[in-house]
C-alpha cells in the first residue's frame, strides 16, 4: 500500500518492572517519510520528553538520514530489534537477558489471584461506580468511602490538587463529591479500578491502555462534532470496555449491575451505534490495523491528520494519569 500521509500508531512497551516504559513509533503501511511533520510538533516533542519514543531498526532503515536525525533531535531514541521481547502469554512475563523492553498482549491475561485487601479495594470501587451510576444520594456514596481508607485518601488528594483548583482545603467526603461532580467522579472511580497495585502485575499497563482508549474515544467524539454529553459517554464507553479484562469475567456480567444506557451498552458490547463506530476505530488503532482504521476514519469523516493529532493528545493525557498515580503511591 502506498500513500502520502501515514497513520501514526504507537506500540506500548513495558519495562522490567512491567510498567509502561516506552512507546515505539509505527507508521503502518505507508511511506515512513510522512513522519516528518512530527519534528515540528511541540506536543510530540513534549510526549518524547515524558516517555521514551523509540524508532526500531526496521523503521530506521526506511527513513531518510535527515528525517532520522530530525526525529532524534525531537527526542526520539533508536532501538535495536533485539532490545524488545514480545510476549502474548497468559502468564506473568519475564524479560530475557539482553532485552530492555517488553511488547505484546501479556497484560490482557486473566487476573492473578488477588489478596484480601486488593479484592476489597476493587469491590468497593465497583460498588461506588454502581452508586454513582444510579444517582444515589451523597450520603450513600460517602458511606462507602468511609469503608475504604485508600479510596478516601486518593479522593481527598485529588480534590485538593492544584489541577482541581478549589482554592481552599477540602476535608470532608461530602464536599469532595460536590466539588468533583458526578461525571468527574465516574471517571476517577474507573481509573481507580485500573490503578497500579502490588497484587496484579497487569495493572500499570492496563491503566495506561484504558486511559488512552477512553481519552481517544472522547477526542474522536469531539472531532466528529458530537456534544459534550456524547463526548462524556464516549469516554465512559472506553473505560467500561476493559472492565471484563480487569476482573477476568465476561463483560456483560460486569456491566449488568451498572445499569448503563442502551447506547453505552451497545457500543461496549456490540460496537453498535455512533459510539460503536468510535470504539471500532480505537480498537483498529490498538491493533495497528492500517486499513481498518482508514475505513473507520472515512466513515467518521475524519482526516488522517485529525486522527494523528488526537492520538498524540491521548498519549499525553495518559502520561499525566500515570504520573499522578505514581505521585500518589510515593506520597
Amino acid at each position: 500500500m502506498c500513500c502520502s500521509e501515514p497513520l501514526l500508531f504507537f506500540n506500548f512497551l513495558a519495562d522490567r518492572q512491567l510498567n509502561p516504559g516506552a512507546i515505539e513509533l509505527n507508521p503502518g503501511q505507508c511511506e515512513a517519510h510522512g513522519l516528518s511533520y512530527l519534528i515540528a510538533d511541540d506536543r510530540f516533542c513534549a510526549l518524547a520528553a515524558a516517555i521514551p519514543c523509540l524508532v526500531g531498526d526496521e523503521l530506521a532503515q526506511r527513513l531518510p538520514a535527515e528525517l532520522l536525525q530530525g526525529l532524534q533531535d525531537a527526542g526520539c531514541r533508536m532501538i535495536a530489534n533485539k532490545a524488545t521481547h514480545r510476549s502474548d502469554a497468559m502468564t506473568r512475563p519475564v524479560l530475557p537477558p539482553g532485552a530492555d523492553w517488553l511488547a505484546g498482549d501479556w497484560y490482557l491475561a486473566p487476573p492473578p489471584r488477588a489478596s484480601g485487601s486488593h479484592s476489597v479495594s476493587r469491590a468497593l470501587s465497583l460498588k461506588l461506580m454502581q452508586k454513582v451510576a444510579s444517582d444515589a444520594d451523597t450520603w450513600e456514596i460517602e458511606a462507602i468511602f468511609r469503608q475504604g481508607p485508600v479510596l478516601a485518601y486518593h479522593l481527598l488528594r485529588l480534590v485538593n490538587s492544584p489541577g482541581v483548583g478549589v482554592g481552599r482545603p477540602i476535608s470532608s467526603f461530602a464536599q469532595a463529591i460536590l466539588v468533583l461532580g458526578r461525571q468527574q467522579l465516574k471517571r476517577w472511580l474507573n481509573l481507580m479500578l485500573f490503578a497500579a497495585n502490588g497484587d496484579d502485575y497487569r495493572s500499570a499497563m492496563l491503566l495506561a491502555q484504558v486511559a488512552v482508549r477512553a481519552r481517544s474515544m472522547e477526542l474522536l467524539a469531539r472531532a466528529c462534532g458530537l456534544d459534550r454529553a456524547a463526548q462524556e459517554h464516549a469516554f465512559m464507553a472506553g473505560m467500561f470496555s476493559l472492565l471484563g479484562v480487569l476482573f477476568g469475567l465476561p463483560l456483560p456480567e460486569v456491566l449488568k449491575p451498572l445499569k448503563l444506557s442502551d447506547s453505552l451498552t451497545d457500543a461496549v458490547l456490540r460496537q453498535a451505534g455512533d459510539l460503536g463506530l468510535l470504539m471500532h476505530a480505537v480498537q483498529c488503532a490498538e491493533r495497528a490495523d492500517d486499513a481498518g482504521l482508514r475505513a473507520s476514519l472515512g466513515a467518521l469523516k475524519l482526516s488522517i491528520a485529525d486522527y494523528n493529532s488526537l492520538n498524540i493528545d491521548a498519549y499525553l493525557w495518559m502520561q499525566d494519569i500515570i504520573r499522578d498515580q505514581r505521585d500518589g503511591e510515593n506520597a
